[in-house]
């Protein structure tokens, strides 16, 4: 973790109001959208983090233990799978190849084990909804010559983020910055 650095908190206007430009992603064209969400993902980290952050602490306050419960369950299987992708070869090749894929089955994995622990709503709305909420805005939002070149200094190497981690942990560092 030596050398990460945590990107600045975009500016409000820049994250949602007046200067940031929207659009539905081509979906015939799924390259260009995954790409999209990965530059999105690493451009507004700081802001996808407080905001999941801030949803988190509300529901934590109203149902902790289940809350509680859950996030050690996600982060459990999340560990597993990527410990998995790392030790075994066929794992790692369908991580690189199905990264939504993987993603669902860790999420899918989570609700069921979660589900006999009873904590199903917590889970759906204290850690799924914020999820769902990240990637519907870096799915839609349009990247500025700023993003673009941020994404190009964390995809040669000279800035480490916390989110280009994560990324590379789901098979994604190929992708970022292109």
């Amino acid at each position: 973790m030596a050398g990460v650095q945590p990107p600045p908190l975009r500016s409000l206007d820049d994250f949602l109001l007046c200067s940031a430009r929207f659009a539905t992603p081509d979906v015939r064209n799924l390259d260009r959208w995954n790409n999209r969400i990965i530059n999105n993902l690493l451009y507004y980290q700081s802001n996808y983090f407080l905001c999941v952050l801030g949803f988190l602490l509300i529901v934590g306050y109203f149902q902790p233990f289940q809350l509680f419960t859950g996030m050690t369950v996600v982060t459990l299987l999340f560990t597993g799978f990527v410990w998995a992708a790392e030790n075994q070869a066929p794992i790692r090749r369908f991580r690189r190849n199905h990264p939504t894929v993987s993603m669902l089955a860790i999420l899918v994995a989570s609700y069921l084990f979660i589900s006999v622990l009873g904590g199903v709503a917590v889970f759906l709305f204290g850690i799924a909804f914020p999820i769902f909420m990240v990637l519907v805005h870096a799915s839609v939002r349009l990247r500025s010559l700023k993003n673009k070149l941020e994404n190009k200094l964390e995809s040669i190497g000279l800035k480490r983020t916390p989110m280009g981690i994560l990324l590379e942990a789901l098979g994604q560092e190929q992708e970022a910055g292109s």
